[in-house]
């Protein structure tokens, strides 16, 4: 019998692969599909339900995407 642990790798579903001078998050690409987006692509995509681990914060009145908490900051946007 293969013994389950639950600190399994997670694959990284989302990566930022553009950032602007400040740091902002200005394109993704989902690992699994290839597809590229836009924040703004990607914040309606999270808000149609197309990304479970996922969710949108307004930063300085702008409507951000974010991964969910799940204590393990390798995973984390950015």
């Amino acid at each position: 019998m293969k013994k389950v642990t639950s600190k399994a790798k997670k694959t990284i579903r989302v990566k930022t692969i553009k950032e602007n001078e400040t740091g902002r998050n200005l394109r993704f690409k989902d690992t699994k599909t290839k597809k590229e987006m836009t924040d703004k692509g990607f914040v309606r995509a999270i808000k149609k339900g197309e990304y479970d681990g996922y969710h949108i914060r307004r930063i300085n009145g702008v409507d951000t995407p974010v991964s969910n908490p799940n204590g393990i900051s390798s995973d984390n946007l950015g």
